[in-house]
């Protein structure tokens, strides 16, 4: 009998734990299922503005996860020479980022490659646009890119950098490319030469190593109409006691 009762309290307790998992599991396939839909719908959007569907994918799971973010382009030869394969390779600014902050950042920097005449952007100038760079015309004119990502990591509200590139958000979200078109100062079709970055250039530092420390800025809140606090004053030095009588 005691056997009995012994095997059936084991039952029991294996039936509890069963149910006490499977919440948890079901959660979990839940939360998995969410993430792969949205990698796959941002990846699906984006994939005309960074030239391949592998390009888009690499840059939407680079921004969600702060890590380095390689791009492919092949480039047609001339005169019968072989097509060539270059890769660039750099790290987002901000750190990891929600899916919706990585779709605000890629409408930004596609809206602002837009207005610069940039309607079919290399890889180098998809960097440029996100972590920012100098793009050089062939007329020797130059475009200062500023970063969608630079200025995100200094602080800024989505609302804010929109504000200082020409847009209004919401209107950037419904459609980067026509707001690109639409901005002040939109160029027409642009040859860039070139494309030159400073010192924040991550092409040769792949790894996120360089960001450990910096403050996580991707996903807080705007605060677009917060006021700027005053620098305190400085107090005057104290007077020296050297002569105080009795000293």
């Amino acid at each position: 009998m005691k056997t009995r009762q012994f095997t059936l309290a084991l039952l029991a307790a294996s039936v509890v734990t069963a149910l006490a998992i499977t919440p948890a599991l079901a959660q979990t396939a839940s939360t998995t299922t969410t993430t792969s839909h949205e990698s796959t719908r941002l990846t699906t959007e984006f994939t005309t503005f960074a030239g391949s569907n592998t390009n888009a994918q690499a840059l939407v799971n680079g921004l969600s996860s702060g890590s380095s973010i390689t791009l492919t382009e092949t480039v047609a030869g001339t005169n019968g020479a072989p097509s060539t394969t270059t890769t660039t390779t750099f790290t987002p600014d901000t750190g990891k980022m929600g899916y919706g902050n990585v779709r605000i950042a890629l409408s930004l920097a596609e809206a602002s490659l837009t207005k610069a005449g940039i309607t079919d952007p290399t890889s180098a100038e998809l960097e440029a646009a996100l972590n920012g760079g100098t793009l050089v015309l062939a007329d020797g004119t130059s475009i200062d890119l500023k970063g969608v990502l630079a200025l995100r990591a200094a602080g800024e509200g989505w609302g804010q950098i929109a504000n200082s590139m020409g847009f209004k958000l919401g209107e950037v979200m419904r459609s980067p490319k026509a707001a690109g078109h639409a901005a002040a100062g939109a160029r027409a079709s642009a040859s860039v030469a070139r494309v030159d970055f400073g010192k924040s250039h991550m092409t040769s530092h792949p790894d996120a190593t360089s960001h450990s420390g910096r403050p996580d800025f991707a996903n807080k809140p705007d605060f677009a109409g917060k006021p700027t606090v005053p620098d305190r004053p400085q107090i005057p030095d104290h007077p020296g006691h050297a002569g105080r009588p009795g000293g």
